[in-house]
């Protein structure tokens, strides 16, 4: 989503693949009614709570840590009891305002992005002007060692702020200390702490024991040459920093939506991360927002988010190529390799006019030997699809709920999808914490993979 709310006047697309057996086809939700596969059960919602429940304070990205969710929020951030998935418990809540508050997990550190001009770095902090030298937006680190007192110890101020954040843990002399990669865009002349051009990434280096010590360790250029210039009438964007960073460490890749880029990057040396290939796609991708990779590391679906998250785009007028997945296959070695694109997945599922819907956050549901993906949609819903045969995706579980409001468009629906120890949880705008159970059988394998931690932006292979 885009660097603040107010800024989110943008939004195009939502499209369609393959439809499985006892999918429904591309026809609107009845009004009024959730619609869902048999193979997908409700287990339980917790709504927004006190100031979190605003309109205009969505709930935001999601980590993991043991049996605890902690879900960002444009407010702050809340702390999760997830023992029972049929019945999560609120544990805290820390009121921190700041867009859009995207969250990471290390051990007893959270990470969380504030990415809009605030008047200080503390949690009291009051908007500021862009055009202010003195404003502050960046990473804010918690102790969370205790889940229901959090704990504010430190901030690093980072140029154009924080819109997503991706942990790396150190190796050798660093194992010590954990790497937090910075996404962030939007240069503007008037903006003192966000000058253009802005073609790099801001590496956090933080010693886990003494996180007040953390500070930028490396600012290293990835599109030295400038990335994607864009068009004049925007039909994709011009690149001037990356919207998300997804980190294969075991692979030493990372695959990098970057507003008119897709990269594939070497992170090998983790200060000096050098990007291996660049895919454009002037024809169907406006906004490179995000990206994953299949476990085998050979494959990356990467997410357009034509129109920033606030538009009516999966309908026929938009199509089946524009606001959806594109999965690619990585091909080749060394500096060699090169991203092909195979297909286009969209939900089969045409969605109303007052229904914001594009491709958004999702994560691996972890079934062996196959690729399958559940990914959240706005107002589209939640997806779960399979991209094993990478030219033929298909759809084989889903999620709608009904249109907010039949008369007017506003924001709503599933910002993050992530599967966790045998669940999909789900950070909905609007409706808070929802959790899905999937019942389908040849997903139960799923539900033997237990995590102790979890970060959609950082994968990790799973062991046979």
């Amino acid at each position: 989503m885009g660097a603040a709310l107010a800024a989110l006047a943008l939004t195009f697309g939502c499209a369609t693949g393959a439809v499985a057996p006892g999918a429904r086809e591309a026809t609107p939700a009845p009004s009024g009614a959730v619609v869902n596969s048999p193979n997908v059960k409700l287990a339980a919602n917790v709504p927004k709570p006190g100031p979190f429940a605003a309109p205009m304070a969505p709930m935001t990205d999601m980590a993991f840590t043991g049996d605890h969710a902690i879900a960002g929020n444009f407010e702050g951030f809340v702390v999760y009891d997830i023992r029972d998935p049929a019945a999560p418990r609120i544990v805290s809540q820390v009121l921190c305002p700041g867009a859009q508050n995207d969250v990471s997990i290390h051990g007893d550190l959270l990470f969380l992005s504030t990415d809009d001009p605030r008047s200080d770095d503390t949690c009291k902090s009051t908007p500021a002007s862009p055009t202010d030298p003195e404003a502050w937006e960046g990473i804010k680190i918690f102790d969370i060692a205790n889940k229901s007192d959090p704990r504010y110890v430190a901030a690093v101020s980072t140029p154009c702020g924080s819109h997503t954040n991706t942990v790396v843990p150190g190796e050798g002399r660093d194992r010590n200390s954990v790497f937090v990669y910075v996404s962030s865009y939007g240069p503007a002349p008037t903006n003192p702490t966000c000058q253009p051009p802005h073609n790099s990434v801001s590496i956090v280096k933080v010693p886990v024991k003494s996180p007040e010590k953390a500070k930028i360790a490396a600012r290293p250029m990835l599109f030295p040459k400038g990335g994607n210039p864009g068009n004049a009438g925007a039909t994709w964007f011009p690149t001037s920093g990356c919207h998300d960073l997804t980190a294969y460490p075991a692979k030493d890749l990372m695959a990098g939506a970057c507003m008119g880029d897709g990269v594939l990057i070497d992170i090998s040396d983790r200060l000096k991360p050098r990007v291996i290939t660049t895919e454009r796609d002037v024809e169907n991708f406006a906004f490179w927002h995000s990206a994953l990779f299949n476990d085998a590391g050979d494959k990356v679906v990467f997410t357009d988010e034509l129109g920033g998250g606030m538009v009516a785009t999966c309908n026929k007028a938009v199509g089946a190529q524009a606001g959806a997945n594109a999965v690619y296959t990585i091909e080749g070695r060394g500096d060699r390799r090169r991203l092909v694109k195979q297909s286009y997945f969209k939900i089969p599922r045409e969605q109303g006019p007052t229904e914001n819907c594009v491709a958004h956050y999702g994560s691996l549901v972890p079934v062996a030997g196959r690729d399958v993906m559940v990914q959240a949609w706005y107002q589209g819903g939640v997806s779960v699809w399979e991209f094993t045969d990478p030219r033929r995706p298909k759809e084989i579980a889903y999620f709608d709920r009904p249109p907010l409001s039949e008369k007017q468009l506003m924001l709503g629906g599933a910002w993050s999808a992530y599967y966790y120890n045998g669940f999909v949880y789900v950070t909905d705008t609007q409706k808070g914490l929802d959790v899905l159970d999937l019942r389908d059988p040849g997903l139960r394998s799923a539900k033997n993979v237990k995590l102790g931690e979890f970060n959609a932006q950082t994968q990790y292979a799973r062991k046979p």
